[in-house]
């Protein structure tokens, strides 16, 4: 047998060029292409790649909050009919829809991210109706082809209006159908549920939050255009995970909502029960979102049985669907409960972290976001969607009204229209009569021809009229929509509130503080306070425990080291953590906390008011007003010199801006006396000849902040108003004169007047007894602190300044050469405190 010769390397192309080492020098067949480095290649084609996963695939759209294949899942099944409403249908069945028609991936991604959105325990508002085997957070789901879903009811939410061209459509990836680009998503489904995603040399990982919370701070954002990120902490309180448990401090909340990026420290929810034979058992109730029971089991054991974890004699899993979640870690006789528990929350994810990036993509760009720039673009995405959605319900309606025009053309001339049609040879002959004889458009006229005869009796003319007349009425509504942005906004809060209303649930996971986070305020005692302002603008404050109590009539103790030209002017008791209202003469009102004003000895002068408020050059500070939480009272009244009164409810006043407008005023008029009320009471007005008036609150009705007031007294020649008081206060009101003469005299001597009047007089002054400096409501076991223009203060007791009738002159209350500048009342509940 003859062997195969080896083969040789041949071209079997001929030419007559010269060869080379059996090979062709050139040949024809091949075209030389450019050169290509092989660096900028991959570095190209992995850019492309990279852009393809971020805008693609991995990141969710500030609009919508769904990544695309979300997106593509949910519209899928909208196309599918797959409603809340409908039966469930088999997921093999939803997932091939969307594989085949908008999603050319894996099906095993698609049916992942259809899984998640039906899980209770990932989606904090599911998008997905499940039944069958969804999964557990330890257990994976059944097979596409066993499980079903449908829409949830949420999830009509996210497609509403999407047939009334809300949003833009582009191809999918063969150009055989549309998808949406984005869908309406009429409330803010990034932040309700958040959203986790890996990109390339990106990723975004957003925590859930409480869907009523969020609309709360949309609601605020269509209000406030301009509101800053610090304004939504008012209204979402952070994270709000669908499997519970606790959040620790609120350090991390606040970074994640103020830059975008945070650490959330997330705790279990656990209790103590106690055991037979003297031992305790740890119960876990709630875990940390994302934690799987089994894999937190076996790290436990493990601790355990490597000795890193002491304490622990026992460890199951006492779960079930009825009784939810149940661990149980039961624990030596002699083990400290408190010890192991930290060293549980130390080494396993009875305590983890949740590390917030809100990276998103904003016109196809991933961008980090705080919570103001996110509910921002989401506004403007809902502003856009009621107004295509405005112009496709407006067009429909002008169209309709353009035909139903047409046909009661053709009803009030019936017998021509017949006439025209009978002698017309065909169709296209009638069309043409009829749009030359009546000036009708071709639609309107095809609309004639296709006319049934019922339509030619007195009740369809009827029904026809009526008919236009309300798309006249839609048509007009639209256009004013369009035409009016507060319209739009107003559409908005309606339908989201409504959304709000139906869907909206408790707060799952619960705020706690966090025992290892201070805050500024925490480190500051809250130590009751004097806080006094002299006329030239000095402020300080000083503990209230250097100032001994002495007996009427005193010289009292020396309290501030004033300028020769300089008085105390205003004077109040507080304590370091409330809020102090500052009203100044030009209608201003200045918020800062008690502690905030640097604490000096008693005779400091204090520093200029303008190191510690925003004041300008020619405005002094004219009353005080000191709160916790703005729930103090219902109302502040505000008097001015000029005898002005304006009733405002309190919470007008919580602003997080340090400086609003607190009332409208006057050239010549400036604010005195700022009060708390609850709204029905009665109001004392005192000036400073010695005249006081009462009238009913009722009298007063309740304006807004930034508005003027009404008159409250009529007052003479060089008179003023210089106090104000309530009746609810006390049952006395306390009044002191410029020469340091006082007297308590009983509220009911002041009779009920119309505000308005000059009053009745309430101290009768004389050239020793100077003018009335100030009157405030007082009961016997208060104590008053008073303050002479040369900074000498003295603390007596209420009850040692005698009761008088109205128009008496009152007794000694301090000694004093140049006479009283101010004076404060300290009460008796704040003495206990």
């Amino acid at each position: 047998m003859s062997e195969t010769p080896p083969l040789e390397p041949t071209n079997s192309v001929a030419s007559d060029s010269t060869e080379t080492n059996g090979l062709h020098a050139e040949s024809p067949s091949v075209t030389a292409g450019p050169k290509i480095d092989i660096n900028d290649e991959i570095g190209t084609s992995f850019l492309e790649y990279a852009m393809s996963v971020i805008v693609s695939r991995a990141l969710p759209d500030v609009r919508d909050g769904l990544k695309p294949v979300q997106r593509r899942i949910i519209y899928s099944m909208f196309e599918e009919g797959m409603h809340f409403s409908s039966r469930h249908r088999k997921c093999a069945n939803v997932i091939g829809n969307v594989m085949g028609k908008y999603h050319p991936h894996s099906n095993d991604a698609i049916y992942d991210a259809l899984v998640r959105m039906g899980q209770d325990f990932s989606t904090r508002s599911p998008l997905i109706d499940p039944q069958g085997n969804f999964g557990t957070p330890n257990d994976p789901p059944a097979a596409m082809r066993y499980t079903e879903c449908r829409l949830s009811s949420l999830a009509k939410a996210m497609t509403d209006g999407i047939n009334e061209d809300t949003v833009e459509f582009e191809p999918n990836y063969d150009g055989e159908h549309q998808q949406p680009s984005v869908l309406p998503a009429r409330y803010p489904n990034l932040l309700v549920n958040g959203s986790t995603g890996i990109a390339v040399g990106m990723a975004t990982n957003m925590p859930p939050h409480n869907l009523g919370e969020v609309v709360d701070a949309v609601l605020y954002a269509l209000d406030h255009p301009d509101a800053q990120p610090e304004d939504f902490l008012d209204f979402i309180q952070g994270p709000d995970f669908p499997t519970g448990g606790l959040i620790v401090g609120k350090k991390g909340i606040q970074d994640a909502l103020l830059t975008g990026r945070g650490s959330i420290k997330m705790r279990a929810v656990t209790s103590i029960e106690e055991l037979p034979r003297q031992k305790n058992a740890i119960i876990v109730t709630e875990l940390p979102y994302q934690v799987s029971t089994d894999r937190l089991l076996a790290k436990i054991a493990l601790l355990v049985n490597e000795k890193k974890l002491l304490g622990i004699s026992d460890l199951r899993d006492e779960s079930s669907a009825r009784r939810g979640m149940r661990i149980v870690i039961e624990l030596k006789r002699d083990a400290i409960v408190q010890v192991v528990l930290n060293g549980l929350f130390k080494q396993t994810q009875l305590q983890d972290t949740f590390g917030v990036n809100n990276v998103t993509l904003v016109d196809g760009v991933p961008r980090l976001l705080n919570v103001g720039e996110i509910i921002g673009y989401y506004v403007d995405h809902q502003m856009e969607v009621i107004e295509r959605r405005t112009r496709f319900r407006l067009q429909k309606a002008k169209d309709r009204a353009h035909i139903v025009e047409g046909l009661l053309i053709a009803l009030d001339n019936i017998d021509a229209v017949v006439k025209i049609i009978r002698a017309s040879a065909d169709v296209d002959g009638a069309r043409s009569a009829l749009m030359e004889r009546f000036g009708l458009s071709e639609i309107q006229t095809q609309h004639i021809l296709n006319m049934p005869l019922r339509r030619l009796t007195a009740l369809e003319t009827d029904e026809l009229r009526k008919e236009y007349d309300e798309l006249m009425a839609i048509i007009a509504e639209l256009e004013e929509i369009l035409s009016d942005p507060l319209r739009r906004r107003s559409i908005i809060r309606e339908e989201m509130t409504d959304i709000a209303k139906k869907h909206g649930t408790e707060r799952r996971s619960v705020v706690v503080p966090d025992d290892g986070d201070m805050t500024l305020e925490d480190l500051i005692a809250d130590d009751e306070l004097f806080v006094s302002i002299s006329a030239n603008g000095y402020i300080k404050s000083v503990k209230a425990n250097v100032y001994r109590s002495q007996s009427r009539g005193g010289r009292g103790v020396k309290a501030a080291e004033l300028r020769e030209d300089d008085i105390v002017v205003k004077l109040l008791h507080t304590s370091a953590h409330r809020h102090l209202l500052f009203f100044t003469n030009t209608g201003q009102v200045h918020r800062i906390k008690a502690h905030q004003i640097p604490v000096q000895s008693r005779t400091g002068k204090g520093v200029v008011a303008q190191a510690v408020l925003p004041l300008e050059t020619d405005e002094t500070i004219q009353a005080v007003v000191d709160t916790r939480d703005f729930s103090d009272a219902k109302y502040l009244v505000i008097a001015t010199k000029n005898g002005v009164v304006k009733k405002s409810a309190f919470s007008e006043y919580d602003s997080r801006s340090q400086s609003v407008i607190a009332i409208r005023l006057q050239d010549d008029d400036e604010v005195v006396a700022v009060r708390t009320t609850s709204g029905e009471n009665d109001f004392l007005l005192f000036s400073k000849q010695g005249m006081g008036i009462r009238f009913p609150e009722a009298d007063l009705r309740p304006m807004g902040r930034a508005t003027q007031g009404v008159r409250g007294m009529k007052l003479r020649e060089d008179d003023e108003v210089v106090a104000a008081a309530s009746n609810t206060e006390a049952d006395e009101v306390l009044l002191i004169s410029s020469g340091g003469y006082g007297k308590r005299t009983k509220m009911e001597e002041f009779r009920n007047q119309r505000r308005g009047g000059f009053g009745v007089k309430a101290f009768k002054l004389t050239k020793v007894r100077g003018v009335l400096v100030g009157g405030r409501a007082v009961a016997l076991d208060d104590e008053v602190f008073l303050i002479s223009t040369q900074g000498v203060g003295i603390r007596t007791k209420v009850k040692s300044i005698s009761r008088q009738r109205r128009d008496a002159t009152g007794v000694k209350v301090q000694a004093v050469k140049e006479g009283i500048a101010a004076f404060a009342v300290v009460q008796q509940e704040d003495l206990e405190e």
